[in-house]
């Protein structure tokens, strides 16, 4: 609406004392203020409301009204119970700033007036809405390159100053202009995802470092409604199958203010958004069954030179124009359910939901949707296969690979820690569920399990089996720990850490125990820090310069501690199966 129009409205009781020239202004809101400085709350276009609280000396109305036009209000509505009229410096301090300045009758409430604007406002605003959806259809109906959700998103920006991002699952940004305030894409997903869980009806409200989202599901076509629900308002039957695959739409205001109309309109939007999903989809069938040929050849003992040309085939299709025989990389990653019945179309079921998350686990966020393009995910009984290419760089051959494309040998890039390894080598088990991990627990909720594991690199056809077998296993380790989202890498298969996740809690507690809580009391009751310096002997492999130099110590001071620990626990650190013992106590705890 425009403050020409409440000027025109008797029942507001307005009269006009400054700013004639400026009032096709649109107001956008409305607020009530007696702060000296409510810059802060606004976010421009309000219709400021103000008592004159605020004002002690004829020298507080220009900062004041400074600060409201630095904000971008569309005006100012003075209220004459407290003054008795609106003071001249307030008048002056208006025109200087070219704000437009109201007087708000003693015998008008300030509620009136909000009731008035916020009206008018909401309904305009929904007409609003209404055509941008109207627009958006037209536009999806031209074809891809007509629409899609940056457009739509574009739209709800400047028809209607709502600020808004599509978001994956895991929080990841799918479009919209820049990541959401501080960061916060991981958390809105977390949040939604918790709510979807707990079976809440959409859209969901939250709040997040201070600022009020509401959160509407974009669900594929095809699966129904958003968040139905089942009896008794919890989640529907098919609400595990889509919750980690769903996109999201987060909205920057509170849709609990809003009228049915409108919050039917955003879900039209959320619709028009599902195409683009769809569409997006539909992409990856060629790489999906790219995926499923190769898994089945190499599943059915194929001979190599066949499994190698259908490598030859996916490629290209997966690296255009990379003009390099890659390296390959194997994922496998299942989920489960603590209620599945069994059988083989729960199998198949969650199958298609460990290949959905497995995509979106596998894009790298820094190179957006483009990474999506390189990968190629299958699913074969209830597990998601992923086959990653891994270009090499020319120059590895020429500092140790073998001639052939491999790169140097896989046991000294595996030594090195995650930070210095170089490209090439691929991806980490360590690394690659940490972004994701807080918003999928919350998908996974109490009944659900996400276990991951990652075979090393391979260069040929005949290595693809190793590759799967390696990462299968890698899986068993990570299901044999605790929690909701586990991944263990190729590099933990050679360890010693392989064996620790298969030894039984109170096997682990009664060892642990028996070694280190003698010093634990030690220290509690000493501050000897007996096992800091367990650690760093062991770290330093029974060195006593070097550990005494870590830490700080003298040798003969050293010595007194390792005496000690070798007292109350009666080992010897100078034996080999003691020291082993120290450190698999230490690795358990």
């Amino acid at each position: 609406m425009r403050l020409r129009a409440l000027l025109e409205t008797d029942a507001l009781g307005l009269r006009l004392l400054g700013g004639r020239d400026e009032l096709d202004r649109t107001v956008r809101g409305v607020m009530t203020t007696d702060l000296k400085d409510p810059s802060r709350y606004l976010s421009g276009g309000e219709l400021v409301l103000t008592g004159l609280a605020w004002r002690r000396t004829p020298q507080d109305s220009e900062p004041f009204v400074r600060l409201l036009a630095g904000a971008g209000v569309a005006g100012l509505a003075a209220g004459e119970a407290e003054l008795g009229a609106v003071p001249d410096d307030l008048v002056g301090a208006c025109v200087r700033h070219r704000l437009p300045l109201f007087a708000v009758n003693e015998s008008v409430a300030f509620a009136t007036i909000t009731e008035y604007v916020v009206r008018q406002v909401s309904g305009e605003r929904t007409g609003d809405l209404a055509a941008v959806v109207d627009r958006h259809r037209r536009l999806m109906t031209s074809g891809p390159a007509g629409g899609g959700p940056e457009v739509v998103l574009d739209l709800l920006g400047s028809d209607l100053d709502l600020r808004a991002w599509v978001l994956s699952p895991t929080g990841r940004l799918v479009a919209g202009a820049g990541e959401p305030p501080g960061g916060a894409g991981a958390a809105l997903a977390t949040e939604h995802l918790a709510a979807t869980r707990a079976g809440r009806r959409a859209p969901h409200r939250v709040a997040v470092d201070g600022r009020t989202y509401s959160l509407f599901p974009v669900r594929a076509a095809g699966r129904g409604p958003a968040s139905a629900g089942g009896p008794g308002g919890g989640p529907g039957p098919d609400v595990r199958e889509s919750v980690l695959s769903d996109w999201l739409l987060a909205v920057e205001a509170d849709a609990g203010e809003w009228a049915a109309a409108r919050l039917d309109l955003l879900q039209g939007v959320t619709q028009l958004i599902a195409v683009e999903r769809d569409r997006r989809d539909a992409a990856r069938t060629v790489r999906r069954r790219l995926a499923q040929e190769i898994l089945e050849l190499v599943q059915s003992a194929a001979p190599p030179a066949e499994i190698a040309a259908r490598l030859r085939v996916a490629a290209p299709v997966l690296l255009p124009g990379e003009g390099t025989a890659p390296h390959w990389q194997l994922v496998v990653a299942r989920v489960d359910w603590d209620s599945e019945t069994g059988g083989e179309g729960d199998a198949a079921d969650t199958g298609v939901v460990a290949q959905s998350l497995l995509e979106e686990i596998l894009i790298d966020p820094a190179a957006g949707m483009e990474s999506g393009d390189r990968i190629a995910v299958a699913h074969s009984g209830g597990e998601a296969i992923a086959l990653v290419p891994l270009v090499v760089p020319a120059d590895a051959t020429e500092e140790g690979g073998d001639g052939d494309g491999t790169a140097p040998a896989e046991g000294a890039a595996a030594a090195k820690p995650a930070d210095t390894e170089p490209a090439h080598t691929g991806l980490r088990a360590d690394v690659l569920l940490a972004a994701v991990r807080r918003p999928l627990a919350a998908g996974l909720a109490d009944d659900g399990r996400l276990t991951l594991g990652v075979s090393g690199a391979v260069h040929s056809a005949e290595g693809l089996r190793g590759a799967l077998e390696e990462a299968r296993h890698a899986r068993r380790v990570a299901a044999a720990r605790p929690g909701r989202v586990c991944a263990a890498g190729h590099h933990e298969l050679a360890s010693h850490v392989l064996l620790l996740p298969f030894v039984p809690d109170d096997v682990r507690r009664a060892f642990t125990a028996r070694l280190l809580d003698p010093l634990r009391e030690y220290d509690r009751r000493h501050r000897a820090e007996l096992v800091p310096t367990l650690e760093a002997f062991l770290d330093c492999d029974g060195s006593w310069t070097r550990c005494a130099a870590r830490l700080h110590l003298h040798v003969n001071t050293l010595r007194y501690r390792v005496g000690r620990i070798e007292q109350l626990t009666g080992r010897d650190l100078s034996r080999l199966e003691d020291k082993l013992d120290f450190f698999l106590a230490l690795r358990m705890s």
